[in-house]
Parts: structure tokens; C-alpha cells; sequence
């Protein structure tokens, strides 16, 4: 079933992001590797994107789990929310329409 992870980061995030997205889009390259991953990508901070230090207020993932337990147990080891870069993420069921 797919999943869609939807995460606010805290202000002024590009630094923790910057430190910690070797480890973080490791683990979006293995889910991706597995067949797993539908998208990933941030949420710019202004309309561009580049937004460079302005930087990013957020992330969504959509990627397949056996259930919302795993989907969860996946967010809650990954390194931006582990070193608090996400105050908040949600995990949430996804129907896959289009295309």
C-alpha cells in the first residue's frame, strides 16, 4: 500500500538538512532501489526551485509499506527526524490515480 509522508521543518532548516541528507536520501535510494519509493522531494521556501538559503519548509514522500505501522517505523528512523529537522510528520494512507 502506498503511504504518503508529509513533514514541516523547523525554521531555518538548511543547515541540519545539509548535515544530515547524505544519510537521509540513502535510505529514499534503497526504498527506491527496492521498487518502493512512487516520489520524494522538499518543499522549496519560495517559488523557485533553487530557493537556495532560503531553503525548504517541509518534504513529502509517497512510498509502499505492508502497513501504516511500518510506514511509521520507517519515519521514525530516519535521520531528519531523529536529529529534529521535521517538527512534524504525518503518515498517511495514498490512493495512486494518476498517471
Amino acid at each position: 500500500m502506498w503511504y504518503a509522508i508529509i513533514s514541516e521543518d523547523v525554521e531555518n532548516s538548511l543547515p541540519l538538512r545539509d548535515q544530515h541528507r547524505p544519510q537521509h536520501v540513502a535510505r529514499l535510494k534503497a526504498l527506491a532501489e527496492e521498487g518502493r519509493l512512487l516520489v520524494a522531494g522538499p518543499h522549496p521556501a519560495v517559488d523557485t526551485l533553487e530557493p537556495g538559503e532560503a531553503g525548504f519548509t517541509g518534504s513529502l514522500i509517497v512510498a509502499d509499506f505492508d502497513s501504516i505501522e511500518a510506514a511509521q517505523a520507517w519515519v521514525a528512523e530516519d535521520p531528519y527526524v531523529i536529529n529534529n529537522v521535521h517538527t512534524d510528520v504525518k503518515v498517511k494512507l495514498f490512493k495512486k490515480v494518476l498517471p
